[in-house]
């Protein structure tokens, strides 16, 4: 390599400053442009609602041809029955809900653009109730319902325009200096702005979920308590929050007892209040 000390890391730190840069660039475009639901953030979209939907059923599909679905129709019935109430508080008539059950061990949930959810068995225990579920499922309809995956599309687009800009500048380096500081950059823009975006987005959904439950009539207490639970059923083994894309489990408990106020006030409003709802470990059997 013919690049001296000094020089790489000026370099590198020129790569740093310029996905520094790609933060703000990204910070600038969102100005004006639209805003999420209950937080009303303003947010980043560089592609059609329609589109996002699409490409959500084609990957429902593919999920659901890959993973075997539950045959516990008690399950079932409660996934789609509380599905069904969060959707009709959701304000997405544009969305074909469907609500599925996958007999599985990991603990998760997901819902794609378009209302295509599905929740794993193995979340099931740490719900513990109808509105732990609730918990679960509204967290996930939030993050459909903001079109966060259309979101991340979009910052990626971004972030991949900046780095083709970056090699542009850089084409008369050696390659070696060239990877270097394409590296840098890489990792610059990854945690100090893909990264943070995506736990933001965990949070909002988080916001808007606690919303929705209250007014499909769940306690929306149980949402605090259920990222508690959750911590305890990890034994401790979670990533730094900087290296991941959620925010720490205590710090979600924490920003949803802030917002449960409001929540509450919500849930005293709704036509009809479910509470906890049915006990999941008395209606269900699980088979893992």
């Amino acid at each position: 390599m013919n690049v001296s000390r000094p020089r790489l890391s000026t370099f590198i730190r020129s790569a740093f400053i310029f996905s520094t840069l790609t933060g703000l660039l990204i910070g600038f475009l969102v100005v004006g442009c639209q805003t999420a639901p209950v937080t009303e953030r303003r947010q980043l979209l560089m592609m059609s609602s329609e589109r996002e939907n699409a490409m959500g059923l084609t990957a429902y599909q593919e999920v659901l041809q890959d993973e075997p679905l539950t045959k516990d129709e008690q399950m079932v019935e409660m996934v789609r029955r509380v599905g069904k109430r969060i959707a009709a508080v959701a304000d997405r008539p544009d969305f074909n809900w469907e609500f599925n059950v996958i007999e599985s061990e990991t603990q998760n949930a997901f819902c794609l653009p378009g209302g295509k959810v599905a929740v794993y068995t193995g979340i099931l225990p740490v719900c513990q109730t109808e509105a732990g579920l609730a918990v679960v499922m509204s967290h996930e309809i939030g993050h459909a319902i903001a079109r966060h995956g259309g979101e991340r599309m979009s910052l990626q687009t971004v972030q991949n325009t900046a780095r083709d800009a970056l090699k542009y500048v850089m084409q008369e380096k050696d390659d070696d200096t060239q990877k270097i500081i394409l590296a840098a950059y890489g990792a610059g823009s990854q945690y100090g702005a893909i990264l943070p975006y995506s736990r933001k987005h965990e949070l909002e959904a988080d916001h808007i979920g606690i919303m929705l439950m209250a007014k499909a009539g769940y306690d929306p207490s149980e949402a605090p308590a259920f990222w508690e639970r959750f911590a305890a059923s990890k034994d401790g083994q979670t990533p730094v929050e900087f290296l991941s894309t959620h925010p720490s489990d205590a710090r979600r408990s924490a920003a949803l007892r802030e917002l449960l106020p409001e929540a509450v006030d919500l849930y005293q409003r709704a036509p009809e209040k479910i509470g906890s709802g049915e006990t999941i470990s008395k209606a269900v059997s699980f088979g893992i």
